[in-house]
């Protein structure tokens, strides 16, 4: 009788009606999105559209002055970062930003800090080496060493050492090759294939609507189109936008 009262089991995430500021500036307008378990979602929209903003709401470094933030029914509107990782929510922030000066090993070591991710530590810290044999490779060297896709790779490896259910990704290709870019792809695919959500932010739209299953167009701080990717490179609206067609 209880379940009654629970959110269904196929959403992990919801996210209703928010609304979210910079100081006086509202940089999101009455947004809402869901998603369920084992999606790739994507977050589509030029420079200064909301994207960002958004994943940090739902981190909980931004708290949403109206609306509501749900994680497997539970509201987590208004906790703390820490809190959100320890139920399962991790981010990798746009710009790599691993410690420099510290090892490979060192830095994902970092990212298994919460209570549940401890115990789990050397079962996770295997996992991101299977996903990234040059980490294992470079485990001892420091991170400032590392290429610029060698970083991503660490950043997101980090992110995992969390044992998260969800991972918010925040361009991940910014600036890399697109041999390498291809190489992350796989692996998101890799990553959702052992049971963790993923929902990414990207401005190369293309791709997006390639490698997601759904995703949330936004503009100006608003979900203005969403959908399965399939339907969405038909709509004309997508396609004079981004495809020049």
């Amino acid at each position: 009788m209880a379940s009654s009262q629970k959110m269904p089991e196929e959403t992990l995430l919801k996210v209703s009606h928010i609304d979210v500021f910079h100081g006086s500036f509202q940089a999101l307008w009455d947004v809402s999105l869901t998603i369920r378990p084992g999606e790739i979602v994507a977050i589509i929209g030029a420079n200064g559209s909301g994207k960002s903003t958004l994943l940090d709401t739902i981190s909980g470094l931004v708290h949403p002055a109206k609306g509501s933030i749900e994680f497997e029914g539970k509201d987590i509107s208004a906790l703390e970062p820490f809190h959100i990782v320890d139920l399962g929510i991790s981010q990798v922030p746009e710009g790599r930003r691993v410690f420099p000066d510290l090892t490979v090993l060192e830095n994902l070591i970092i990212g298994s800090y919460n209570r549940k991710a401890r115990s789990k530590r050397e079962q996770n810290l295997q996992r991101a080496y299977h996903l990234f044999p040059v980490l294992k490779e470079r485990k001892s060297q420091l991170a400032k060493t590392l290429s610029g896709g060698e970083q991503q790779m660490l950043s997101l490896g980090r992110g995992l050492m969390s044992d998260p259910k969800l991972i918010l990704l925040d361009e991940m290709s910014l600036g890399l090759a697109p041999i390498l870019i291809n190489e992350l792809y796989r692996i998101l695919r890799e990553i959702r294939d052992r049971g963790i959500t993923i929902l990414f932010v990207e401005q190369n739209v293309r791709r997006s609507l390639t490698e997601a299953d759904r995703a949330y167009i936004m503009e100006v701080g608003r979900v203005v189109l969403s959908g399965d990717v399939a339907k969405l490179r038909e709509e004309e609206r997508v396609k004079k936008a981004y495809f020049g067609a």
